[in-house]
């Protein structure tokens, strides 16, 4: 049965590391994330993905440690929570090299970066994928990441997005502003490579940001990366309103993510952003077989492998509120100060019944957050239809459970059956991956903000 939908966008969601999102699994016979050292794996994984026509490998990434939970790091280290984990950056040009079509999204922290070099980075690399990256756009959250980058605690939450619009405004300066398209000459005879009167130096004095260069990298077919961002929290979402194109969302129910959704949209709109610009991806975990009988079998097989408490320990650190501390039927209080993900505190220790530690656990049985999916395909493209239909989002990030299982399944069973309804592509597009993702053209769109600065 066909549906009235658009066509639903998908990422894989990973991380250059054992232990993502769904705690534990790496303990899974079949699993081999522990072979993330090993590039041949991610190359055969991003082939499947580019089998089933994935719009993009979407790579996460932190910089400290997950040392909330016990105020230690032991069950993080035994567990393999997030650590250790490699830097997701260096490997996308071997990716791009074994792939023609799809996009990656890498994780970049803006809180330590420079502007002038992330830019330089983002730009050769759109270059050399010939304009397939996104950035996605952290501010951070981790204490200890503040600790190793030498501070004594984080930036204030609402401060970190404070700068985080001032980055953002540098770095359109450098991607929009310093070349224009025709710069490059390559004149042999008249030896002129670039035309000088065509290229700008940006000079920014700013509260947080002063800089005086040019950009270093000619115009890439993007200029601009694919922009993606989560941020939940009032300040987050004017942020993601601000900036973003791709908005990453999770919720455990439909009415929470149609709120989340709308309210992004709604604020887009009311800064004079298109809301059709803001596509919303939801934090999926799907588990597929060829019946639902199957399907839950597979399910409860990967639970007696996932870590619940793992899970916990990962979402301590998010929130930054060590639940160790409470009974198990205690309910979770909203901390005095905290500068962890406001949207996780608050959904745990507010309204009429706050989270229980016991009530943290059930939800972490598959060892992450993020809502389950699981049947056969067609009772998951059901699902998935429902979400995108009552909800308004565009598509889904799908975390791994036992990797390569979770993605093989997904492209030989799920995809067929959403290709069937039409509401998963037959085909890439061409283009860059903002072509891809909209099909407005490689380039920011004119109304949003940051092309002023053209």
């Amino acid at each position: 049965m066909k549906s009235d939908i658009p066509q639903l966008l998908f990422n894989a969601f990973s991380m250059n590391c054992v232990g993502h999102i769904n705690q534990g699994l790496w303990t899974h016979p079949r699993d081999k994330s522990t072979e993330y050292n090993n590039l041949d794996y991610w190359v055969s994984l991003v082939k499947v993905l580019e089998k089933g026509l994935f719009d993009g490998l979407f790579l996460a990434d932190v910089l400290g440690v997950k040392d909330v939970y016990r105020q230690s790091v032991d069950i993080s280290m035994r567990e393999g929570i997030q650590f250790p984990i490699n830097d997701p950056l260096p490997m996308i040009s071997a990716l791009a090299a074994a792939t023609t079509n799809i996009g990656f999204g890498i994780t970049l922290n803006l809180t330590y970066e420079q502007p002038y070099l992330l830019a330089r980075r983002l730009s050769t690399l759109d270059h050399i994928t010939q304009g397939r990256i996104g950035w996605n756009i952290v501010t951070g959250y981790l204490d200890s990441a503040a600790r190793a980058m030498g501070m004594t605690e984080q930036i204030e939450h609402d401060a970190r997005y404070d700068r985080g619009d001032e980055f953002l405004e540098l770095t359109y300066k450098l991607w929009e502003g310093s070349w224009d398209d025709d710069a490059i000459e390559i004149d042999r005879q008249g030896r002129v490579y670039a035309r000088p009167e065509k290229i700008r130096r940006v000079r920014h004095n700013g509260r947080f940001f002063n800089l005086d260069a040019y950009h270093l990298c000619s115009p890439s077919p993007q200029r601009t990366p694919l922009l993606f961002q989560a941020g939940a929290s009032e300040r987050g979402k004017l942020f993601a309103a601000s900036h973003a194109e791709c908005v990453f969302v999770s919720g455990q129910s439909k009415d929470s993510v149609r709120l989340i959704a709308s309210s992004i949209r709604d604020e887009a709109k009311r800064i004079g952003r298109n809301p059709d610009d803001v596509k919303i991806i939801m934090g999926v975990s799907v588990i597929v077989d060829d019946t639902d009988v199957q399907a839950k079998e597979k399910y409860a097989e990967y639970i007696e492998y996932a870590s619940p408490e793992a899970g916990l320990a990962n979402f301590a650190a998010g929130t930054g509120i060590d639940f160790s501390k409470y009974e198990l039927d205690e309910p979770i209080l909203p901390p005095k100060k905290n500068n962890g993900i406001q949207s996780s505190v608050t959904a745990t220790t507010q309204g009429k019944n706050p989270k229980t530690r016991r009530q943290l656990l059930s939800d972490f049985a598959l060892g992450g957050r993020y809502t389950p999916i699981i049947g056969s395909p067609q009772t998951v493209a059901d699902e998935m239809i429902a979400w995108a239909q009552e909800t308004g989002i565009d598509g889904f990030n799908l975390a791994r459970t036992v990797t390569p299982d979770c993605f093989e399944d997904v492209v030989n069973l799920l995809i067929p059956e959403l290709q069937n309804r039409g509401v998963y592509k037959t085909e890439y597009k061409s283009g860059t991956f903002r072509e891809k993702v909209f099909g407005n053209g490689d380039r920011l769109p004119g109304r949003h903000p940051a092309a002023k600065w053209r």
